[in-house]
């Protein structure tokens, strides 16, 4: 059942609405804003709030409280102090477990996911399952401000989407393509040719969205958005282009040298951190019901949800 968009009741504030249409283009590049998750041959998912914070508080907690009892309890260990070295061990040892066990076991909120296979899109919510096919489909962009007395005036575009719960079409869902804020017009309408090149043209497509047999494009805009425990790999790089581009002459400046400590310090945060998200996302995956699991295999069915509704 496809709707027609006339108006987004969440932004009644807003000052502009643009309708964008997957057979339209809007003229603007393809361009990822750090919002995808997973972009495979068959599937794209996007990210949900409080998916990127999930592993903080472990990586916080393990990788600078644990190491700092772990250290203690070994100095103590060398002066002979037994008890003082069970006691650091005892402290240090569950400011890992116990959050790391906190922070797979919930849930993570399961990603927008486009099936490129079936040219569908699924969304869960509360355990109910929408979808909507990718034919027909429409998404709002909505420019609104968000005015502050030190601040003014800031620019903001939300993008989203109408999806039908399944099995009961007549129940409906507008859902956000990511955060709105410090959003563009013309940055979202960048992200949706990002998704229509996906889902027309794709799985790999250049910087005109036209179908590539190559994956440079996609990999480089996917790149920019650099994970936490990157971070020290990344600045290593900069520092040795700097050293290549001054011929190895007073390339590294304090700040640079700063900027790398810090780095080198924080990497066991960012590490678990990382360690402890991966885990928490594949745990989550498999909360998807099975109509839609079977869709995202290579070989699985090729019906579509409403199809099946039909």
């Amino acid at each position: 059942m496809n709707v027609d968009i006339k108006q987004s009741g969440g932004l009644d504030h807003a000052t502009v609405r643009t309708v964008l249409s997957v057979d339209q283009p809007t003229g603007k590049a393809p361009l990822e804003l750090f919002i995808t998750d997973e972009h495979t041959e068959n599937y794209l998912t996007l990210k949900m709030s409080g998916d990127a914070e999930r592993g903080a508080m472990t990586g916080m907690l393990a990788g600078i409280a644990s190491p700092l009892g772990l250290l203690l309890s070994i100095w103590m260990t060398m002066e002979g102090e037994w008890a003082l070295a069970a006691l650091s061990l005892a402290i240090a040892t569950p400011m890992f477990v116990i959050p790391f066990l906190f922070e797979i076991c919930r849930p993570l909120p399961l990603p927008v996911l486009f099936n490129r296979r079936t040219r569908e899109v699924y969304f869960e919510k509360e355990g109910e399952l929408f979808h909507s096919p990718w034919d027909g489909i429409q998404a709002m962009a909505c420019e609104f401000q968000i005015v502050g007395p030190y601040t003014g005036g800031i620019g903001n575009t939300s993008l989203e989407i109408m999806l039908n719960r399944f099995r009961d079409p007549g129940n409906s869902l507008m859902i956000s393509l990511g955060s709105p804020i410090g959003k563009t017009l013309d940055m979202q309408k960048g992200f949706w040719e990002y998704i229509r090149a996906y889902m027309n043209n794709g799985p790999w497509f250049d910087e005109r969205g036209n179908y590539s047999e190559s994956d440079n494009f996609v990999k480089s805009q996917l790149n920019l958005n650099t994970k936490p425990s990157s971070f020290l790999a990344h600045w290593r790089k900069t520092i040795a282009d700097k050293k290549t581009a001054t011929n190895g002459k007073n390339y590294l400046s304090g700040m640079d040298a700063l900027m790398l400590l810090g780095h080198i310090m924080f990497y066991p945060t960012h590490w678990i951190q990382g360690f402890t998200h991966n885990i928490a996302k594949r745990k989550s995956r498999n909360r998807w019901p099975t109509v839609v699991l079977e869709r995202l295999q290579s070989d699985g069915p090729a019906t579509r949800l409403i199809d099946i509704e039909k």
